[in-house]
């Protein structure tokens, strides 16, 4: 859930909650109101009966009107303070019962004790209610609803700086050898993050140059020794007066040698992959280097009894020669190493992507570790674990995406070939 989205829900159910808790209060107050100025007016005309009588000693003539009436009857009852109640009465224009207030007392005119009943009808007073209530009702409603537009506008531009340091965050790449530099903007915890957050890449951008320069140096200088290595051991081996001891302590150096020749190799190629060191504008026909490479390979897979099934469709697109025929070898030698003997591997090529698949001799690989530098699985024999972080690593210098797939005993990987790299 975004922040805005979550303090959103918060302000509006508070601000509900407190008009609602408001309104059911203005309710109260308003009702209580109205019906204490109901009450002056019925004692009003009770002062007015009561002044009248006073000065003339009989009762005033009675004007009764739709909404106020006044009845009046003889009683031996003495009712010695104000009585307020409520009554049900029938409005013949409206056909239908109303409420009214009541006020009842008695007076003594003429020598005679009268009971007066003075009716007030609160239709009047509910209708000013009801439309006092409307209108407040109504007011919330456009105060929540402007408060929900402008906190959103204003919350979007508040937070519009965040979201840029964020996108910048997302497109920033360590191997285009700049640090990241987030704009200074008006607000103080924003600041404080961009710097952070510049101080950090800062760091990390010179451990990177760092190591980089140490691998490059590293995998420089690491030619030479190797070098020399090999071409002592080629002269040992010419030697014809080694016995057959001397002779294999020789052959397991040339072939560590050998394993630290290709290891060395393909660090340095993965260092020059990720440092873009290559330029990518040769024509690549990957249909013709898919057919070469599998010819290459006829006898080690006539070896193993594999069956090999190849449907390829024309695929060109301009890109490094030599990186697409790496690309290939890894995929075809990681298939035939990882299929058992009398497996099959089955290779397809169309215009939107590449599969290679075939029969697993264990359980699926592990999707977290696949194509991270040195993965190997307990069957990889003398591999370096290094072919499929390169398949990986020139998959995304190409802007192709890797998957790997475990479905009916088979590992599939597939490279699914970018539209925009596509000829």
């Amino acid at each position: 859930m975004k922040l805005f989205t979550k303090y959103n829900r918060i302000n509006i159910s508070a601000t509900i909650f407190t008009f609602l808790m408001g309104s059911i209060a203005f309710y109260f107050v308003l009702d209580y109101v109205l019906t204490r100025q109901l009450k002056e007016t019925l004692r009003s005309e009770q002062f007015e009966i009561v002044h009248y009588v006073e000065e003339h000693n009989t009762l005033p003539e009675i004007q009764n009107t739709r909404h106020q009436w006044i009845t009046i009857e003889k009683s031996t009852k003495n009712i010695t303070r104000t009585l307020f109640q409520n009554s049900n009465y029938y409005d013949e224009r409206e056909k239908e019962n109303r409420l009214a207030k009541q006020l009842l007392f008695t007076i003594n005119a003429a020598g005679q004790n009268f009971l007066i009943t003075i009716n007030k009808s609160q239709t009047e007073t509910e209708d000013l209610l009801q439309l006092i209530i409307l209108v407040t009702v109504g007011m919330i409603g456009i105060i929540l609803l402007l408060n929900y537009l402008i906190n959103r506008k204003l919350i979007n531009r508040i937070w519009q700086p965040f979201y840029t340091t964020i996108n910048s965050i997302k497109a920033y790449e360590i191997a285009e050898r700049k640090t990241l530099q987030l704009e200074q903007v008006q607000i103080d915890e924003l600041n404080l993050l961009n710097d952070s957050l510049n101080k950090m890449t800062q760091n990390i951008y010179r451990d990177y140059t760092a190591l980089k320069s140490f691998t490059e140096n590293a995998s420089h200088e690491m030619q030479t020794p190797l070098a020399v290595i090999r071409s002592k051991i080629d002269v040992l081996l010419q030697n014809t007066e080694l016995n057959e001891k001397s002779l294999q302590q020789i052959l397991s150096i040339e072939d560590a040698a050998q394993k630290l020749s290709k290891l060395h190799q393909s660090l340095l190629l993965l260092t020059k992959l990720e440092n873009r060191q290559f330029i990518l504008n040769e024509d690549v026909n990957l249909k013709n280097i898919l057919t070469e490479k599998i010819n290459e390979r006829t006898d080690i897979i006539e070896t193993k009894k594999i069956e090999l099934v190849f449907h390829a469709s024309e695929k060109k697109f301009s890109f490094h020669k030599h990186l697409a025929e790496i690309l290939v070898s890894n995929l075809i030698n990681n298939a035939i190493r990882y299929a058992p003997e009398n497996g099959k591997i089955a290779i397809e090529l169309t215009d939107s992507q590449l599969v290679f698949s075939n029969t697993a001799a264990n359980g699926p690989l592990d999707t977290s570790k696949l194509f991270q530098r040195f993965y190997k699985t307990d069957n990889s024999g003398d591999g370096t674990g290094l072919g499929l972080a390169i398949i990986n690593e020139i998959a995304k210098l190409a802007g192709f995406e890797t998957e790997y797939q475990f479905n009916h005993q088979q590992h599939i990987f597939i490279i699914h070939f970018n539209k925009s790299v596509q000829e």
